[in-house]
């Protein structure tokens, strides 16, 4: 059981080090643990610090592209050197390292392939009440459009199988924390929450330069998120106004009509008209993307079975490659014996 543990790093050089001090050498369960860490465009010396620390891979870009991309290089990198489980952490050093085996442990039991650790929001002294009670709303937002039971949806600290890394996608440019939580909650990977420990700040968070301007992106991210996984539900739900008010609108025309008093009420019927027809564009809308979304799942699936034939036959040739060399040093020391044996032979 192999078991990478990556971090996403932009100018982290202050803290990247204290982090990787606090990172297990070995766990139960687990045969062997590398380190791998996400350069995203760095201007100091992060690539350095990692280097000299001891760091397994190093996976580079020449400029910054975001948390969610490197996320998602850093997921590739890790399923191409084999790993079984892969664990995702930060460079700031907000998690407590020591959690990571309680992280990967119902991955390690077969009753999880996707584990997201919940922080103690409202014990977390560096997060203002506004914060804490953003985060429990985003939290309950993404819970409502995954249908799962995730506590805490922004927290970075997860750890993946080899499965559930090969089935993930990751298609905004922001970040992956909702994103992937919706996405295996209407897939059906078997995804689950366990409690964690936070560490105090080291430096302020910089994946949002404002409160509001999180909210905002959070929000467009996970109604993006649903809208591609349950397009039809969503459309549905977007006709319900226009198609409710047009409704009523037709109803109380033929309320006067019956009455006998119509006359001078022909606006509300065209008014009904319009918002009867944009009510039944948006459902024809909604299932023009409900047929894209059964094409996007059918590539999905061709796009898991690429990834699995080309990282396997990876794993194949690197398991192959350390085989040939355990098999290498074993006759090498045979032959050694041998040849002490002869010499002792030949002196006698």
């Amino acid at each position: 059981m192999k078991l990478i543990i990556q971090i996403p790093c932009y100018n982290e050089a202050e803290t990247l080090e204290i982090a990787l001090n606090d990172l297990p050498k070995q766990l139960e369960g687990v045969d062997e643990i590398e380190y791998l860490i996400i350069n995203d465009g760095s201007k100091d010396n992060t690539v350095e610090v990692a280097k000299n620390w001891g760091v397994h891979h190093v996976v580079n870009f020449t400029q910054n592209k975001g948390l969610a991309k490197g996320f998602m290089a850093g997921l590739d990198e890790c399923l191409r050197q084999g790993a079984d489980i892969i664990v995702n952490t930060d460079a700031d050093n907000q998690y407590c390292a020591e959690d990571i085996a309680t992280l990967i442990q119902p991955i390690l039991d077969g009753k999880a392939d996707y584990v997201v650790g919940a922080r103690p929001i409202d014990e977390t002294e560096h997060f203002s009440f506004i914060k804490k009670k953003l985060q429990h709303l985003g939290s309950w937002a993404v819970r409502k459009a995954s249908a799962t039971n995730i506590p805490d949806a922004p927290s970075g600290f997860r750890a993946l199988s080899r499965e559930a890394a090969m089935r993930i996608n990751v298609v905004n440019d922001y970040t992956y924390t909702l994103e992937t939580i919706v996405q295996a909650g209407r897939e059906k990977l078997a995804i689950t929450s366990v409690a964690i420990r936070t560490n105090a700040e080291l430096r302020p968070s910089r994946l949002f330069k404002s409160i509001w301007g999180y909210v905002k992106k959070s929000m467009v991210t996970i109604l993006r998120a649903y809208m591609m996984y349950k397009p039809l539900k969503f459309f549905t739900y977007l006709m319900a106004l226009p198609g409710v008010v047009g409704a009523a609108y037709i109803l109380r025309y033929f309320y006067y009509v019956f009455m006998g008093t119509a006359d001078g009420h022909v606006q509300s019927l065209i008014l009904a008209s319009m918002l009867i027809i944009i009510a039944f564009l948006t459902f024809t809308i909604g299932l023009v993307a409900d047929v894209i979304a059964a094409n996007r799942r059918l590539l999905q699936d061709t796009q898991y079975h690429v990834r699995r034939s080309e990282y396997d036959a990876l794993y194949m040739q690197q398991k192959m490659e350390k085989e040939a060399v355990r098999t290498y040093h074993v006759v090498e020391s045979v032959g050694e014996e041998m040849m002490d044996e002869e010499k002792v032979r030949m002196e006698v």
